[in-house]
């Protein structure tokens, strides 16, 4: 039985029933049948499904800005630009899609050449607790412009969003006068996602979450032939080099670091400073993530509220600690307080090397790393060691020395004197076991896609 819990109190919010594999049948019944009828829709009137969503998100933003921040903790005014930006990244592909659609003609000996993209089908969304909205709607948002339907098995802790979504979804569509059921939210353990990946209804699947997960799902999918997304996991280099401005750097350092509680793929999480810079860097993000608001998600002047779940909170301080045993030096936090709730304060580790926990693994939570560097090489030889490779920041006053560093960084993306973030016109998604695949921009609407081939003869 699905149970939702706030992690700022401990309280149970919502226990809900799993769907029966009758219910699970219908619903993917529903979904497929109504993309047959979307597919023949011209994208140009699919796109008003889009705009009605983004309607409807703005239309009741506080409530599900409360039920984010009730049901995974993160600060409400973080909840509340979440949702402002699943509206923007609507309107985007809104605007954008019939462009992004088109036959694209290519040059041939034909009398007309070129690629058509047609929708793939009905795609299985297996989306995470950290982004309840984002993470769908940035994917939603291209399936739908694109002709597909979509099935959503949300994590079990944010439930109540997942059925917020299909309220969302449900509306639009029938304002829009669109198929009903072409969304289906599905309430079923994971232990059963198999049987829906390899149900011949679904066409598809994208999964943003763990590197162990996709791993799983990679292996299913690929059993079944279907094609993937996976957004995995992430331990992003924040590099400051030599000449970098260090105020700049440190503030952005933090802002990257704890936003959402610690919990996003693309925080930054291990900080590489050159060796002359690193004492006065360190002074500077301790005192900048020493002064953060730790505190009741609702209340706005919060900055930092409770890791989602309590057992992730004991993970990441196990790192904590362990990394301490290893050699690492704790500059700041790296205690469990007392009283309700699965807060975590924000921490700081020095002198963290390879091999030490904080180093090697993902932490998940409000937890960064400062290791220090003896120039650009070692910098950028830090940096790709790791397994993983989302994101990553580089800080220099030297345009061409940063351009120079940030190419030889193994990510997806890099961000040069500025914080890792999604965007709707920049392609996002990683390297190594950070996944493959790209979502937003044009690219991420043609993932979902069959990128079809014309010929026709003189």
């Amino acid at each position: 039985m699905p149970t939702t819990i706030n992690p700022a109190t401990g309280d149970v919010l919502a226990r809900y029933t799993d769907h029966t594999a009758a219910e699970t049948d219908t619903r993917l019944t529903a979904a497929h049948d109504a993309f047959l009828q979307w597919r023949t829709v011209p994208v140009t009137d699919r796109t008003a499904l889009l705009t009605a969503m983004a309607s409807a998100l703005r239309a009741d933003e506080e409530r599900f800005a409360q039920l984010i921040t009730a049901e995974m903790g993160k600060p409400v005014t973080e909840a509340r630009a979440e949702v402002a930006k699943s509206a923007l990244t609507l309107d985007y592909y809104a605007e954008n899609a019939a462009d992004f659609l088109a036959f694209e003609e290519i040059a041939s000996d034909a009398a007309v050449s070129g690629l058509q993209y047609d929708p793939l089908g009905v795609v299985l969304a297996i989306m995470p607790w950290n982004y309840p909205f984002w993470q769908f709607f940035r994917f939603a948002a291209p399936a739908f412009a694109a002709g597909n339907g979509a099935v959503l098995k949300h994590a079990s802790n944010v439930t109540g969003c997942a059925l917020a979504i299909q309220e969302i979804v449900d509306t639009a569509l029938a304002e829009v006068s669109a198929p009903a059921g072409l969304f289906q939210t599905l309430v079923i353990p994971s232990s059963e996602v198999h049987t829906v990946i390899e149900d011949d209804r679904i066409a598809a699947v994208t999964l943003t979450g763990s590197t162990e997960v996709g791993a799983l799902v990679a292996s299913q999918a690929g059993k079944a032939l279907k094609k993937q997304v996976l957004e995995l996991g992430g331990s992003d280099p924040f590099v400051v080099l030599a000449d970098a401005d260090l105020e700049a750097a440190a503030s952005t350092a933090v802002a990257s670091r704890f936003n959402s509680n610690g919990q996003s793929c693309v925080n930054a999480k291990r900080f590489i400073v050159d060796e002359s810079v690193a004492d006065a860097f360190t002074e500077l993000v301790v005192a900048k993530a020493g002064a953060l608001t730790v505190g009741d998600p609702t209340d706005d002047s919060t900055q930092i509220g409770p890791m989602a779940r309590a057992d992730l909170r004991a993970a990441l301080h196990d790192q904590v600690e362990r990394s301490i045993a290893q050699g690492s030096t704790l500059l700041l936090g790296g205690e469990v307080p007392d009283g309700p709730g699965a807060y975590y304060p924000p921490t700081i580790l020095g002198d963290v090397r390879p091999g030490h926990a904080a180093f090697d693994e993902e932490t998940f939570g409000p937890v960064a790393t400062i290791t220090r560097a003896a120039g650009e090489d070692e910098a950028v030889a830090l940096a790709n060691t790791t397994e993983y490779g989302l994101g990553a920041t580089v800080f220099s006053g030297d345009p061409a020395t940063a351009r120079r560093v940030a190419g030889e960084i193994e990510a997806g993306a890099v961000f040069i004197n500025g914080k890792v973030a999604s965007d709707p016109r920049l392609p996002f998604g990683g390297i190594k076991r950070s996944g493959y695949g790209r979502e937003l921009s044009h690219l991420g609407i043609r993932e979902f896609t069959n990128t079809k081939t014309i010929w026709i003869g003189k």
